[in-house]
């Protein structure tokens, strides 16, 4: 009856927190199942009705309140830090203070281990003792262990444990734990984001637009260094690579700077595309190319590609068709001090590719002697659209083929929402080039962008009999 009465209680002050309507019978009875396993009627009911989807703990719900802010923020739209406070009773024990770190490693598994809340308080009635915080979660019923009560016993502790209020602040939550208290319950918490120098970065859905502001404010509040929030509100733009956003929270400044693979870069990130998720693969093409080779990159934005390759003393052509993209890119070679060892260009990619590139492949290429280790690479990293333009490779060149080794590699980006991304990747190149790439080429995945969506990195060489055409003996200089 006493544990009957108990879980009525919790029942209370648990589950009616919210409105009645929130609250369904079976997640009633798990919660008196889980406080009743000694009444073995009780149990069978509800093992009988399948209400147990899933083996549950007493620290997935033992009083749940200690990570919830107070239940009067749902549907908040303007921050209001004050609002989150409440008071929840923990356990706790009194402990001389002499020895409250000897306490500390003895119940290392049974204190609060909580960030941002103390373990340990003045007990405000004895300036000599001190108590110390039990995790809720550990000591459900504010009662001992055996385990618990022997190692107390040793250190000459009284094992009684007692309830202490403690009050819990706005700065106490997660941003998870404030978003999920705020927006409706059941739906998606947003508390990711991409972090560009002094930028967050959201993308939120539909149904946490109302609550755009108070999350922009939650996200900056509990992410140091972050003073502008800022929420994408179309997709990108597949000319120029930016798109249009909204400052949620903060400074309206979207200028800022960053560091990639320990190079540092300038960009206005309203103007310019920037993926922070994609270091990672800049560094693994950049650790291809050796010092000496030649790299051309068609949609080289502000330099992630281009400057890490200068550094390592390659020869480096440049291009963007976006005007801020260009002014950028030469900002941040004279920043790394390569704007000597890079050729930037402001145009169109197939125009790039067509005058450019050929120009220089035609005057390199015949010069390579048997044995020279000089590569060419060719970056084209517009995965909207960078497959479409691989037919610009077709006849690009005119004359004899060089020799197979000084094949220029490239390595095009592209989006894929096939079931067999890698071989739809190949087989839309292979349409665009006019042969195949079969035993040719190798895919590297690059990173899932979406459900059911990748990103994909095709490299390969590209063929002589695509790359040359041969003129007849009869035709005349072209």
């Amino acid at each position: 009856l006493w544990r009957l009465g108990y879980c009525a209680r919790l029942l209370k002050t648990n589950h009616f927190r919210t409105a009645a309507s929130n609250t369904s019978f079976p997640a009633v009875w798990m919660l008196l199942a889980q406080h009743s396993g000694r009444i073995p009627g009780l149990f069978v009911v509800v093992k009988k009705n399948t209400f147990f989807t899933m083996p549950e703990t007493m620290e997935d719900k033992a009083n749940p309140e200690l990570y919830l802010p107070h239940p009067g923020v749902r549907g908040m739209t303007l921050l209001n830090r004050e609002a989150f406070k409440r008071t929840v009773v923990v356990p706790a024990l009194k402990v001389k203070k002499e020895i409250v770190s000897s306490v500390l490693k003895s119940l290392k598994q049974s204190v609060l281990q909580r960030p941002g809340l103390k373990r340990v308080v003045e007990d405000p009635e004895d300036e000599d003792s001190r108590f110390v915080i039990l995790d809720p979660h550990k000591i459900p019923e504010f009662s001992l262990g055996e385990s618990e009560q022997q190692v107390l016993k040793q250190l000459n502790v009284h094992p009684e444990v007692f309830k202490y209020n403690l009050e819990l602040t706005y700065e106490n939550f997660k941003s998870e734990e404030i978003l999920r208290a705020v927006l409706p319950e059941g739906q998606e918490v947003t508390s990711g984001f991409s972090r560009v120098g002094h930028i967050a970065h959201l993308n939120l859905r539909d149904h946490q637009l109302p609550y755009r502001h108070l999350i922009g404010q939650v996200i900056m509040d509990k992410n140091p260094g972050i003073t502008c929030v800022v929420n994408k509100t179309n997709i990108i733009d597949s000319t120029y690579r930016n798109f249009e956003m909204e400052v949620l929270a903060g400074e309206n400044n979207l200028v800022t700077k960053v560091k990639e693979n320990n190079i540092a870069y300038e960009l206005d990130f309203s103007k310019v595309y920037w993926n922070p998720r994609l270091s990672t693969e800049h560094g693994r093409i950049v650790e291809l190319l050796q010092p000496g080779d030649v790299l051309f990159d068609v949609f080289a934005g502000i330099g992630p590609f281009a400057i890490p390759a200068a550094r390592r003393r390659c020869r480096v052509f440049a291009n963007d068709l976006n005007p801020e993209s260009y002014t950028w890119l030469l900002h941040n070679c004279k920043l790394n001090k390569v704007d000597t060892k890079v050729k930037a260009f402001n145009m169109d990619g197939r125009d790039f590719l067509r005058g450019p590139v050929r120009e220089e492949l035609s005057k390199e290429l015949p010069l390579l002697k048997e044995g020279q280790k000089t590569a060419f690479h060719i970056v084209m990293n517009l995965p909207a659209l960078a497959v479409e333009f691989l037919d610009v490779f077709r006849h690009l060149l005119v004359g004899e083929p060089c020799s197979p080794a000084g094949l220029p590699t490239v390595h095009c980006y592209g989006f894929s929402k096939h079931s067999n991304p890698a071989r739809d990747i190949q087989e839309r190149a292979e349409a665009s080039l006019g042969t195949s790439l079969a035993g040719r080429c190798s895919t590297f995945l690059v990173r899932n962008v979406a459900p059911n969506k990748e990103m994909l990195c095709l490299s390969f060489q590209i063929p002589a009999d695509v790359l040359y055409k041969r003129p007849c003996p009869d035709e005349g200089e072209e």
